[in-house]
C-alpha cells in the first residue's frame, strides 16, 4: 500500500470513528487513535528520514492536509456533541423556579443554654458582669486559694480528675474564676461565672461527670448575709415565678463562712408537699455563703474592710426544676423529640 493510500485509509477510519462517537469522551478517544503518537499517520511520519527531499516534502504535505481534515471533522463533531450534552445537563439538573421553595427548619438554643442565658440575664440586670476562666486549672486555684489545703478532708467531697504527672486538673467547680477575678481587680466586684466542670461522678438520672455550673460573687463594703438572701430571693422570683420564696439552711463549704444550702418552693406543689419534693414542700437548688476571710486574704483583700458573698448552682439541676425534667441524661441524648419541646 502506497503512502497516499495509507493516508487516505487513515483519514477514512478517523472520519468513521468521529461520526460514530456518541459523546465528547468517545470523540477524544478517536482523536488519540487518529492523531496520537501510535496513530498510522505518526508512523508514516517516522519514515520521512529515509526519503529524499522531494518525496519528504510531498509526504509532509499529504500528512498535513490529512491532519487538517481530521481536526476539522473533530471540531465540527465536538461542537454538536457538546451542545447536546449541555442541553441534557440543563434538562437533568435544571431548577424550576416556579416550584415552591423548600422550607428550612430553623434551629433553636438547647434547653440548658436557654436556662443559662436566663440566669445570666437576671444577674446582669442586677449589675453583675460575666467572667470566664480555664477549664484546666492548677491545684492552687481549684483548692488551696479557696481555703482547701492539700490535706483537707473536704477534698474527698469532690472526686477530682487530675492530669497525670502535673499539678493540673479539670476544675471541679467554677469557683477558681472567682479567685482569678479578685486577683485581676480591686473591690468592689460583682461577677457571675458560667462554665463546665468535671468530677468522677457516675452518669445516672441525677449525676454526670461533666456538667455546667454558674456561680456568683459579690465583694463590697458592708455586705451581709441579708444581702445574699435578698439577691437569691430576687433571682428565684425571676426564674421560678413571682410567688417564689427561698429558704437558707445551715451547711458547710470550705470557702464560705457561714455557709448555707438554698431551697426554693417546690415547683410542682408550690410548697404543699408532694413526691417530687419528698413531702417537704422545698427543693434544694444551690449552695451559698459569706466569702471566707482566708479567701479574701489570699487574693490581697483586707477582710476588715471588705466582705462578700458567693453562691453556686448546677444549671442542669435548675433546668430540671424549672422545666420538669426528671432525668439529667435527657439533656445530653440529643433526642430531637425532647429538644423540640423547648423550641
Amino acid at each position: 500500500m502506497s503512502e497516499r493510500e495509507a493516508i487516505d485509509q487513515a483519514v477514512a477510519d478517523a472520519v468513521g470513528g468521529i461520526d460514530a462517537a456518541g459523546s465528547t469522551r468517545e470523540l477524544n478517544d478517536v482523536r488519540v487513535r487518529a492523531l496520537g503518537r501510535k496513530a498510522p499517520m505518526s508512523q508514516l511520519k517516522s519514515r520521512m528520514g529515509g526519503l529524499d527531499e522531494t518525496e519528504r516534502r510531498e509526504l509532509g504535505r499529504m500528512l498535513n492536509e490529512a491532519r487538517e481534515r481530521i481536526e476539522a471533522a473533530i471540531a465540527e463533531r465536538e461542537a454538536v456533541l457538546a451542545a447536546t450534552e449541555e442541553a441534557e445537563a440543563l434538562a437533568r439538573d435544571g431548577v424550576d423556579v416556579t416550584l415552591p421553595g423548600r422550607r428550612v427548619s430553623s434551629g433553636h438554643p438547647h434547653p440548658l443554654a436557654l436556662i443559662e442565658q436566663r440566669i445570666i440575664d437576671v444577674f446582669v440586670g442586677m449589675g453583675y458582669r460575666v467572667a470566664e476562666g480555664p477549664e484546666v486549672e492548677t491545684d492552687w486555684y481549684n483548692f488551696q486559694a479557696l481555703n482547701i489545703p492539700p490535706d483537707h478532708p473536704a477534698r474527698s467531697m469532690q472526686d477530682t480528675m487530675y492530669v497525670a504527672g502535673t499539678d493540673l486538673l479539670l476544675r471541679t467547680h467554677t469557683s477558681p474564676v472567682q479567685v482569678h477575678s479578685m486577683q485581676a481587680q480591686d473591690p468592689p466586684i460583682y461577677v457571675v461565672v458560667p462554665g463546665r466542670v468535671y468530677r468522677r461522678d457516675p452518669f445516672d438520672a441525677s449525676h454526670s461527670p461533666c456538667f455546667q455550673q454558674i456561680e456568683g460573687l459579690a465583694v463590697d463594703r458592708g455586705i451581709t448575709l441579708a444581702d445574699l438572701k435578698g439577691t437569691l430571693a430576687a433571682f428565684a422570683r425571676e426564674v421560678f415565678g413571682p410567688k417564689q420564696q427561698v429558704r437558707l439552711r445551715p451547711s458547710y463549704f470550705q470557702f464560705t463562712e457561714p455557709s448555707a444550702e438554698v431551697d426554693v418552693l417546690c415547683i410542682t406543689c408550690e410548697g404543699a408537699g408532694c413526691s417530687a419534693c419528698g413531702r417537704s414542700g422545698w427543693i434544694e437548688i444551690m449552695g451559698a455563703g459569706m466569702v471566707h476571710p482566708n479567701v479574701l486574704r489570699t487574693v490581697g483583700y483586707d477582710p476588715e474592710q471588705w466582705t462578700g458573698f458567693a453562691f453556686g448552682m448546677g444549671i442542669e439541676r435548675v433546668a430540671m426544676r424549672a422545666l420538669g425534667v426528671p432525668d439529667i441524661r435527657w439533656f445530653y441524648e440529643n433526642d430531637q423529640r425532647f429538644l423540640a419541646a423547648f423550641a
